[in-house]
């Protein structure tokens, strides 16, 4: 609909990797078999937990959660990314736009509040053991389970109607590989400083409130591993932290190296795009991987799968 000299936009172009042709097909297949490895990985973790009983407690039942949102949030950006490093058309259609927005964001907000239960789990498992089977119940952890949902999804619901009551005029271009807020608002007619105001406050609530729980919930585990006189003891506290802590450390690592980077003059953003590459792809993939590797449980349990599917 034109405007006087200015005509809404009812699609963008996605440009988020370099227009080279020849690079266009490797970039494809490393980016297909990410995907993949993601999917089964992911798939395969919340068979594991469902159908092994051993692996039927709040710790596995948070982490089939997290393999379920990383499993989606993966899905929500991967499939059209490699659909466009094989066509010219690189388009997406404005409420397929605001319909990637919207769940990329709310499962990455679900993803840090998800890391944060994991921490506060770990926390009472280890520093109030002879209560926690009487706290951590099944009723409370799908309640905290539908909380991390429930307030995820609402703020992403805030933020994204936010960035479409803006207006888009005439340019398209999005200089990312999926619609994201900030090249978003770089496209947009309107005044974005209330916007960009708003999401500046909901990133950091949002980011320093999951991490504080994990920060004060380790805190605490590091004292009572400190108490525990045996070198055994210190040992199973410690391995039931490792796979959560790696996959915290990563995580929070790559959203730190995104936001908190300043930009130099003239960047084009290859470096957001890169880091944003490893936040939406390679963490889904590592996720399941880093809890095969470093648990036991999951490792006997994968065992267990194979050898029950293997013919007599």
């Amino acid at each position: 609909m034109a405007k006087g000299n200015r005509t809404t936009v009812t699609e963008f172009v996605l440009m988020g990797f370099p227009d080279r042709p020849e690079l266009q097909l490797p970039l494809f297949v490393v980016f297909l078999g990410i995907y993949l490895i993601t999917l089964v990985g992911n798939l395969g973790m919340i068979l594991l937990v469902r159908t092994d009983s051993r692996l039927h407690t709040p710790m596995y039942y948070f982490l089939s959660h997290l393999a379920f949102i990383d499993l989606c949030y993966s899905s929500s950006i991967g499939p059209k990314m490699l659909r466009n490093l094989l066509v010219k058309k690189k388009t997406i259609s404005f409420s397929g736009c605001f319909a990637q927005l919207y769940f990329s964001s709310a499962l990455a907000t679900s993803e840090c509040f998800l890391l944060a239960t994991m921490a506060y789990d770990r926390y009472m498992a280890i520093c109030n053991p002879l209560i926690y089977t009487a706290i951590m119940t099944q009723r409370v952890c799908k309640e905290l389970v539908i909380g991390v949902y429930t307030y995820g999804f609402l703020n992403s619901v805030i933020q994204t109607v936010l960035t479409f009551q803006l207006s888009f005029c005439d340019a398209n271009i999005v200089h990312h590989f999926y619609c994201a807020d900030p090249p978003l608002l770089a496209l947009s007619c309107s005044d974005t400083r209330s916007k960009e105001q708003q999401l500046l406050v909901f990133s950091a609530v949002n980011l320093t409130g999951s991490l504080l729980t994990v920060l004060i919930s380790y805190v605490c585990i590091l004292f009572a591993i400190g108490r525990i006189r045996s070198s055994g003891g210190k040992c199973r506290a410690v391995s039931t932290c490792a796979s959560h802590l790696a996959v915290v450390i990563i995580f929070y690592g790559t959203l730190f190296a995104m936001y908190l980077r300043r930009p130099k003059a003239g960047d084009s953003g290859t470096y957001s795009q890169a880091v944003s590459v490893f936040y939406s792809l390679v963490i889904p993939m590592l996720n399941p991987l880093i809890y095969s590797l470093r648990n036991t449980d999951v490792k006997e349990a994968l065992k267990k799968l194979l050898e029950a599917k293997e013919p007599q």
